[in-house]
């Protein structure tokens, strides 16, 4: 129980320290580097509370996905850096209001959680022993039972935020030829092909 406790607090305070450097740090590939080390002891307490899947899941999709893709972007792009922190004092006040909005709602969390210290107990889908069923098994039934419209409607919100990226990002480029599927579609004879009769002995001019 002690070993249990000490790699709680190692993985919980350099998990902690890894977001501030986030904030914090100057270089944004150094951002990038610490939000990865946040990533990793953040699967280390999944696994401490025996949550092995969601810690596989954060590992392979947040680290070996999103925030490599980060670092790969920041690296590749020029970007000034100087320029963009250049206008950060005008933002500073709806910076600031958000974070106290945030920052009240966490104390809301932390204060409803040392009062109601058996609110785990009031849990309406009860998850089964873990020799029953896998810890996959479990998240299973609870995400696709009770939770499933909330669950769906993530994706599809998710699905609209890809979508206005790409839309909003898209430019094209004038004088460049590209293929437009609609309109290939759309051709019937009239307009793809010519028919010219030519006399005996003439050629097309």
């Amino acid at each position: 129980m002690l070993l249990h406790a000490i790699f709680f607090y190692l993985f919980a305070s350099v998990t902690v320290a890894s977001a501030v450097m986030v904030i914090a740090s100057r270089n944004p590939v150094h951002s990038v580097l610490f939000l990865i080390l946040a990533f990793v002891n953040a699967a280390g307490l999944f696994i401490l509370m025996g949550a092995e899947f969601l810690a596989w899941i954060l590992i392979i999709v947040y680290v070996g996905a999103v925030a490599l893709l980060f670092l790969s972007v920041v690296m590749m792009l020029d970007v000034d850096f100087a320029e963009l922190k250049s206008g950060m004092l005008s933002y500073l006040p709806i910076g600031a209001l958000i974070g106290a909005v945030l920052l009240v709602e966490l104390l809301i969390i932390v204060g409803a959680w040392a009062v109601g210290a058996d609110v785990s107990k009031s849990i309406t889908a009860p998850i089964p022993p873990s020799s029953q069923v896998s810890n996959t098994t479990a998240l299973g039934l609870v995400l696709y039972t009770n939770y499933i419209y909330f669950f769906q409607a993530a994706g599809v919100i998710l699905l609209v935020a890809m979508i206005g990226a790409i839309v909003l990002t898209l430019h094209h480029k004038p004088n460049v030829r590209r293929q437009i599927i609609a309109e290939q579609i759309a051709r019937s004879k009239n307009t793809a092909i010519e028919i010219v009769k030519v006399k005996s002995g003439q050629g097309l001019s």
